[in-house]
């Protein structure tokens, strides 16, 4: 009897070498915790790296309690830093806005995931019940249209789905590992793909990401998660991104 020995299969690995041409920070998801925010920023000064330029991968708002002033904090930063800092749409951005723009249709499923918390950090209260008329949600809207103001609903509605600087790129909840990050759907960049977490990208790109709390900030397989789950575990965490290398630094 002849035995045949079992070929072992070798499983694809991600071997593209880390090449940004800028060095940066990539902060996690802060969800409405401004104190966590002001810590890590301390932290990073601390660091010094002048040359690096900053990049948040969205999720400002919601859950946490101090989304006003972490949307505050941010646009002013990004209006002094100019290019050298971005701040990326997040898909709870991205439900807000839906929120303004039809409050009717989206305003019940943005409270359920986080937009009481953020309603009630811009002092608004009175909020509608499960059998609420549309004209209680508009008055909801428009209050909140108000307490946000022109300047910062318009830089929220610009803010963009990546960022991306040699064979690095940052979105928030991850990207179809068999599409270029340019033509990406933006609700895959927003919201993440099913095949993202365990399909190895064949363009040699790496993937800083978001939206998917993971215990601690790792770099692997071409993809360099950042959120630390910062409203609920009082770790808030940036990336370093450099040529051939990535360390973190947290709250």
């Amino acid at each position: 009897m002849r035995f045949f020995r079992k070929r072992k299969v070798e499983r694809p690995k991600f071997s593209a070498e880390l090449a940004p041409e800028v060095p940066f920070f990539a902060i996690g998801d802060i969800h409405g915790s401004d104190h966590l925010l002001e810590a890590l920023l301390g932290k990073l000064s601390d660091v010094g790296h002048p040359d690096a330029v900053l990049i948040c991968v969205g999720d400002y708002v919601d859950r946490g309690e101090q989304s006003e002033q972490v949307l505050r904090r941010l646009f002013e930063m990004q209006s002094e830093a100019g290019p050298l800092m971005t701040c990326l749409m997040g898909n709870h951005e991205d439900m807000m806005l839906s929120f303004l723009d039809d409050p009717v249709a989206n305003g019940a499923r943005w409270l359920r995931y986080g937009g009481l918390q953020t309603l009630a950090s811009f002092k608004i209260s009175s909020l509608p019940g499960a059998a609420a008329l549309d004209t209680q949600w508009h008055s909801l809207r428009d209050r909140f249209k108000n307490a946000l103001g022109e300047d910062l609903e318009a830089w929220l509605r610009e803010l963009p789905s990546h960022w991306a600087t040699g064979n690095v790129a940052v979105v928030h909840a991850g990207a179809d590992p068999k599409q270029p990050i340019e033509r990406q759907d933006r609700s895959r960049l927003l919201w993440g793909h099913p095949e993202f977490d365990n399909q190895l990208r064949q363009d040699g790109v790496w993937v800083v990401h978001g939206h998917t709390i993971v215990d601690a900030a790792e770099a692997k397989d071409g993809r360099i998660a950042v959120d630390t789950g910062a409203y609920a575990t009082g770790k808030l965490t940036a990336a370093l991104v450099e040529k051939g290398n990535v360390s973190f630094v947290s709250t």
